[in-house]
Formats: structure tokens, C-alpha cells, sequence
């Protein structure tokens, strides 16, 4: 009964249209296809479906989790900080990037549940088998409890508990901070792997964050008003505006941390270094980093916030998903430049410059789960708790 009373407090019927209702079964059928091909992963082995292999181990659904993740990081802290400092701009979107900060972290554990040989193994072991000398053990870790914090901190949303809901977001907030920071360290911290060798990615995948959630921010809010037909306030736009304000600064932050960090590999370091930023540059990966990763993902979307001064919603919108597109692909640009490297390069003249990696069928197959199952709980969110994201006088 009191789950009823509090859905009907919540809830917008209206939503429930069936344009709506045939756009969730769209994303429905991805998450379920997806979760399928995964699970026929498992029966078959993922040797089978998936292109990695023993020399490049990780693709693309290591990338997908990885940007999810981080984008739920983002979300969190920006909804984090604007309950934080009542009264910002960014306050009226701040209970529906919990939400999404919610449901991207569980489309990132989605993901990462079908590419992982053993997940039901890493369950149990990571309890009772802790290695606290492992950055893996402490990303999944502190990613567990962050969900926990954030649902936790949704219901008491939900329930308007603000006061403690406030203090779980703060813990959640720091738990991602710290989960996001042990996620860059997974890569920054093998020698093996100059391309990511380096005390760099941490507070670069931080700013991602930043630059990832503000603009999931922006098109969740636009989508939010689209699917209701219904004429965004001035007080939402208004905070839209912040987020687009906080967008196009991380993008500029962004753009500059790539540009070093590519031209780093050319002053000195490891010559495989150079040779991974070399595939970015001219080789198999150039297309990827020119034409999506910095004209897509990062100079596009400067220039139409920059020409537009943040007054259109859907340029807004528009720049937000060319950067989200953009921050995919520099996570699979990244993923992919650090391993095709041959570790032996130059040591045994039998190896090819470049091993090759291209994400197979099935894995963008699941890979469309963690989006399906995104583009479910957005929807599903809007109907049920619809009122709740409008309702931020109290915080």
C-alpha cells in the first residue's frame, strides 16, 4: 500500500502514450536481444562471438562499460553538488540525473556482466576473497556501493527525505568519484601499455565525467519535455542553460588534455607509445579520432554552443548527443590504440605494426543492451516518477 501511494504521488499516467509506450518496447527488444547474444556467449564461449583475443584482450564492451560508467559519474556528481548548494541553476534537473545516474551505472554493470567470462565468480570472490591491492577489485567495489548509496538515496527522493537523501548523495557522489579514479588507474597503471601508462587518465576520465554527465543532463531534460509534447519552463531551460554552461567549459578542458597527451608521445616516452598515437593520428584508427572523437565528440559541439550562446534548446540537445556519441568513441579509440600494439614491437621482427581489432556483430549486439536498457529506465522513469523530477523547491 505504501509503495502505491507513493507511486501515485509520482507517477504521470499521461506519459504512458503509445508512441511512448512503443518506443520502450523498441528499446525492450535491444535490451533483450542484447542480454540473449550475451547469454549465448556463455553457452558457446566468448572466443566464439567476440573478437578479442589473447593479445588484445579487451574491446568493445570493456569501452562501453567504461563509458557508462563514467557517465554515470558525472550525473551523479553534478546532481550531488547542485543538491549541495541549493538554489544553483542546475537544481530543478538534479533528482532526474539521479535517476539516470541510476540507470547508467546498472546498463555499465549490464554490459560488463556479459563480457566477463565468470561474473557470477566475481560476485562471490569479491567478497570473500578481497584483494584491496587490486584497482579492479576497488572499482567494482566502490561501483557497488555507489549503487547502493544512489538507490537509497532515490527512494528517500521518492519518499521526500530530502535531508537524508542529501547526505546518501554525497556518499554515493564520493563513492563515484573514487570508483571513476580506480577505473582510469586500471589502465594507467600498466607499464606494459605506454599509450595509457601514466598518471593522466584518472583526472582525465574525471573530467570526462563532468563533460559526459552535463550533457546526458541536457538531452534527458529535452527528451523528458519531447515525449510529453509540453513546453520546457523557464526555471528548467534556465538550468539546461547551466549544464550547457558546464558542457561546453569540459569540452574545452577535454579537447585541451588530448591535445598533450597526444603530443607527449612525440617529445620523448615509449616508442610504443608513439606508435599507439600514431594509429590515431594516421593509421586504422584515424578516422575514429578525427572525424568522431574530435569533430563529432568535441569541435562540433563547441561551435554550435559557442554560435548559439546556449539560447536553443535543441542545439543544446543537439550538442549534448554529439558529445555523448563523441565520448563513446573516444572510449573505444582509447581501449583499442593501447593494445594493438604488440608488447614485443621491435624486439621480434616477425610481428605486424599493428594487431587487428574490430568489434564483432554480437558485441555491438550487447553493447545495444546497456542502451536499451538505459532508454527503458528513462522512459519507465518519466511515467512513474515524472512529478518527482519536478519537484526540487525543498532542495
Amino acid at each position: 500500500m505504501a509503495n502505491n501511494s507513493i507511486l501515485a504521488a509520482t507517477a504521470e499516467p499521461l506519459v504512458a502514450r503509445p508512441s511512448v509506450n512503443v518506443l520502450t518496447g523498441a528499446f525492450g527488444i535491444l535490451l533483450a536481444v542484447g542480454i540473449v547474444t550475451g547469454l549465448y556467449g556463455f553457452i558457446v564461449g566468448h572466443e566464439h562471438v567476440y573478437n578479442v583475443s589473447r593479445e588484445v584482450p579487451w574491446g568493445l564492451l570493456i569501452s562501453t562499460y567504461a563509458f557508462f560508467a563514467i557517465t554515470s559519474t558525472g550525473l551523479c556528481l553534478l546532481a550531488a553538488i547542485s543538491h549541495v548548494f541549493g538554489g544553483n541553476k542546475l537544481a530543478p534537473l538534479a533528482n532526474r540525473m539521479v535517476w539516470m545516474s541510476l540507470a547508467t551505472i546498472l546498463s555499465a554493470f549490464t554490459v560488463i556482466g556479459m563480457e566477463i567470462a565468470s561474473p557470477w565468480r566475481m560476485a562471490i570472490y569479491n567478497i570473500i576473497s578481497p584483494n584491496v591491492t587490486s584497482n579492479i577489485w576497488w572499482m567494482g567495489t566502490l561501483y557497488g556501493m555507489a549503487l547502493g548509496f544512489i538507490l537509497l538515496e532515490f527512494w528517500l527522493i521518492l519518499t521526500k527525505h530530502y535531508k537524508l537523501a542529501l547526505a546518501l548523495g554525497i556518499l554515493g557522489a564520493l563513492a563515484e568519484v573514487a570508483a571513476n579514479t580506480c577505473l582510469g588507474g586500471v589502465f594507467a597503471t600498466l607499464a606494459a601499455r605506454p599509450f595509457w601508462y601514466g598518471a593522466q587518465l584518472p583526472v582525465y576520465f574525471l573530467a570526462c565525467a563532468f563533460l559526459s554527465g552535463a550533457a546526458a543532463s541536457i538531452i534527458f531534460t529535452h527528451y523528458a519535455y519531447a515525449i510529453r509534447g509540453k513546453k520546457m519552463e523557464k526555471q528548467m531551460f534556465e538550468g539546461v542553460q547551466a549544464a550547457g554552461k558546464v558542457l561546453l567549459l569540459m569540452l574545452i578542458l577535454v579537447s585541451v588534455s588530448t591535445f598533450w597527451k597526444m603530443a607527449s608521445f612525440y617529445v620523448g616516452g615509449a616508442d610504443g607509445g608513439r606508435t599507439a598515437a600514431d594509429a590515431l593520428y594516421t593509421g586504422p584508427l584515424s578516422t575514429n579520432f578525427w572525424v568522431i572523437e574530435v569533430g563529432v565528440g568535441l569541435v562540433g559541439p563547441i561551435v554550435l554552443l559557442v554560435i548559439t550562446r546556449m539560447k536553443s534548446l535543441y542545439v543544446m540537445s543537439l550538442a549534448g548527443l554529439m558529445a555523448l556519441v563523441g565520448m563513446f568513441i573516444s572510449r573505444l579509440d582509447m581501449v583499442t590504440a593501447g593494445q594493438i600494439v604488440p608488447v614485443f614491437s621491435g624486439m621480434d621482427s616477425s610481428l605486424p605494426e599493428y594487431l587487428n581489432y574490430v568489434p564483432s556483430g554480437p558485441e555491438w549486439i550487447v553493447t545495444m543492451a546497456g542502451i536499451g536498457l538505459t532508454g527503458v529506465l528513462f522512459l519507465q522513469g518519466e511515467r512513474f516518477f515524472g512529478k518527482r523530477f519536478a519537484d526540487n523547491e525543498e532542495h
